[in-house]
């Protein structure tokens, strides 16, 4: 079969359950991963074939993204902040958004020399490799509860050729940090339960719900909590940042404040919505 009629036939399978642009983008996705060609090859090679054996390699991965399991997962892999991130059932698929606070991070920070950064909930590893990679004299370190997300985490770090101190500690039953720490930055669970009919089936039925959703009685539960262990792990003028529920920026700032900290600063994302914040000591 030809590659451009296996390509109208892969597009108009998932345009039912996504939209056209969608199920473009994880054609060439695909494209790149299983054939090693960008889209343009495909103009180059007008009357490019593909093997029966490829076929069915195609065929999985379609059949994997009809059942709504997402392209991350299927070629085990994400890119985040110019970086490859490996990514598995155990961690969340990294986010544009969080690239955002990332991006805040590195730009507040990256002229100032031997700061240290704890990463709490750090999942694949995505915030804590993207800031050591972009401030090169900081020493970062991480925590997760899962040792599987570690175990994902370690291996990015490595594949990424950073040097990050990685801790398996569950948050909520840390009393103190074991370090001081210039930035503590986490991108905790906070979707609450009643908003699961706005989450997409692919992210509900695949994604891990541990690091996605907290009880709708108590929403700021990962962030009350840190923002009390940062209080005494923070250096002078040490910097707190997270990123937020988008329906929470006032709680959040109003919780945050009453901890005494200061020039408490809300953000919105590239959608319009709160999605972080920071905060001074």
């Amino acid at each position: 079969m030809k590659l451009r009629t296996y390509r109208d036939q892969f597009i108009q399978k998932l345009t039912p359950l996504y939209d056209s642009m969608e199920a473009e983008s994880f054609f060439i996705i695909t494209l790149e991963n299983l054939k090693n060609w960008q889209r343009v090859d495909i103009a180059l090679n007008p009357d490019a074939e593909l093997t029966p054996d490829e076929i069915v390699k195609w065929d999985k991965v379609l059949e994997a993204l009809e059942q709504q399991k997402p392209i991350q997962y299927i070629f085990e892999k994400a890119h985040f902040y110019g970086l490859e991130f490996a990514v598995n059932k155990h961690t969340l698929i990294p986010r544009p958004e969080t690239e955002e606070l990332v991006d805040w991070i590195v730009n507040d920070n990256k002229v100032k020399e031997n700061i240290k950064i704890l990463d709490i909930g750090t999942g694949s590893g995505c915030i804590a490799i993207s800031i050591a990679k972009n401030i090169p004299n900081a020493k970062v370190y991480a925590i997760d509860v899962s040792p599987e997300a570690l175990t994902v985490a370690q291996n990015n770090a490595k594949q990424n050729n950073v040097d990050i101190t990685f801790w398996q500690k569950d948050i909520l039953a840390t009393t103190s940090l074991p370090e001081q720490f210039d930035i503590i930055v986490s991108n905790p669970p906070y979707v609450r339960n009643l908003e699961k009919q706005e989450i997409k089936d692919n992210v509900l039925d695949h994604e891990p719900h541990l690091a996605l959703f907290v009880e709708d009685n108590d929403p700021l539960l990962f962030y009350n909590k840190i923002a009390d262990l940062a209080k005494n792990s923070l250096t002078t003028d040490g910097k707190l940042y997270f990123e937020i529920n988008q329906y929470l920026g006032n709680e959040t700032a109003k919780m945050i404040e009453k901890y005494n900290y200061k020039n408490i600063e809300v953000r919105k994302d590239i959608y319009g919505n709160d999605r972080m914040i920071k905060a001074l000591l």
